[in-house]
């Protein structure tokens, strides 16, 4: 496989951006190799720059449910773009992007609209602190709420890639009120709230793991959960950047019928642009500025750009009811090709994992277990035969309902033969 190309822009870039890229897992680090860099994608395809195709199941780290470049969304995109790029002022879309969304989700009463998973994270714990006047929060041991300050701290994601615990340039006092559970352990959380009575704000969660490979909730843990805080006066955040609209229209909160308190949104919400989204209880969000004491702002939230992919893209998954049955139909092929061929394998609707353990992956803990050289070795084979997944054995394989019957029937084989070469 020719990527010349690839490597000498890789060596332009490293010049002006730290390792040369703009988020950390995207420097191949992990896997021993140096980044591919992509001119275009179609459908269920990425193309590189020396003229590659790979079959994606990156899709962006997630926005990728309905494939790329959809002529739907492309169109409305355009059609946007002649208006203009950015007002810096309301716009009608802003409402109905909004209300599509508390449509599909309910427990969503009321919502800001930002600009990254991270901001919609920052800003929903700020929320949950403005409102309860408590100011601890607990989080799970390898769940990733972005890069905030008070979120990165036993998170998971590109630290877990790159073996950071935290990051540095976070000051201790910034972590301190931020209590660390053990991700499907009720029993820690318990401990957590018996030790720190009347002082916590808020528990937040990915629903489903999907920043340590994929973990799925064990059986009644969130509904656990839902009980332990709604019991103790503390509000109950899913972050649902990943899960949100991928396992259901209404998300993770659809799938396993728990009804937080708040939610974050990102990735397939701004149909692959940047956009995100945090709200919930209107009693909460009627606290955040102008009407409240919560304060949060944005130059570009909003952006008519990005609100036109999310509606477009929103629209085309509710309108076809068929999309998450197929995702789940080539979804489960992928799976049994996994389990067919020796490995290790976790597997929520569209997101797929693949474990280099023997043991069976319910926490961070197992998930550490695995072996990443393993990874690498599997990585660099799939990748030779065309098909393009996570530079990190600790995120997701996204399938797309762009995927054709014959791309999962290739990754299918890839995998079976992948099974023969690695065990």
């Amino acid at each position: 496989m020719n990527t010349e190309k690839s490597h000498s822009l890789f060596e332009e870039a490293k010049k002006y951006m730290p390792g040369g890229v703009n988020s950390p897992v995207r420097a191949y680090q992990a896997v021993k190799r140096e980044p591919l860099f992509i001119k275009r994608a179609e459908k269920g395809y990425i193309y590189d720059v020396d003229g590659n195709s790979y079959v994606d199941f990156v899709c962006s780290w997630g926005p990728g449910i309905l494939g790329h470049s959809h002529p739907q969304v492309i169109a409305a995109v355009q059609k946007a773009c002649e208006d203009g790029l950015t007002f810096g002022a309301p716009t009608e879309k802003e409402t109905i992007l909004a209300k599509l969304i508390s449509s599909l989700m309910p427990s969503m009463e009321m919502m800001r609209l930002v600009n990254s998973g991270t901001e919609a994270v920052m800003s929903v714990v700020r929320a949950a602190r403005g409102f309860t006047g408590k100011n601890k929060v607990i989080k799970f041991n390898g769940c990733y709420h972005g890069h905030s300050d008070c979120m990165l701290v036993k998170a998971g994601s590109g630290l877990l890639t790159q073996s950071i615990p935290s990051g540095a340039g976070v000051p201790e006092n910034c972590t301190k009120d931020t209590l660390i559970a053990e991700y499907n352990d009720i029993s820690s959380v318990e401990k957590l709230i018996e030790s720190n009575k009347g002082e916590i704000a808020c528990v937040i969660i990915e629903p489903v793991a999907a920043n340590m490979g994929v973990v799925p909730p064990k059986k009644e843990f969130l509904q656990e959960l839902r009980k332990l805080t709604e019991d103790n006066g503390i509000l109950l955040i899913f972050d649902e950047v990943i899960t949100g609209f991928r396992l259901a229209l209404g998300g993770a909160q659809e799938y396993y019928g728990v009804k937080p308190d708040l939610t974050s949104l990102g990735k397939i919400a701004g149909g692959g642009m940047p956009l995100a989204v945090y709200g919930g209880r209107r009693d909460i969000m009627e606290n955040v500025a102008p009407i409240g004491k919560v304060y949060q702002a944005g130059t570009l939230s909003g952006n008519p750009i990005a609100v036109t992919a999310g509606i477009e893209t929103l629209k085309i998954l509710r309108e076809n009811k068929n999309i998450y049955t197929e995702l789940e139909k080539k979804s489960e092929i992928l799976e049994k090709a996994f389990k067919g061929s020796g490995f290790n394998v976790n597997r929520v609707g569209s997101l797929l994992c693949p474990f280099f353990t023997d043991k069976k992956v319910e926490s961070y803990t197992d998930a550490l277990s695995s072996d990443t050289e393993k990874y690498a070795k599997y990585f660099s084979f799939m990748l030779e035969k065309g098909i393009y997944i996570a530079p990190s054995q600790f995120e997701a394989m996204f399938v797309s309902y762009a995927h054709t019957d014959e791309d999962i029937e290739k990754t299918a084989a890839c995998i079976r033969e992948a099974g023969k070469y690695m065990f």
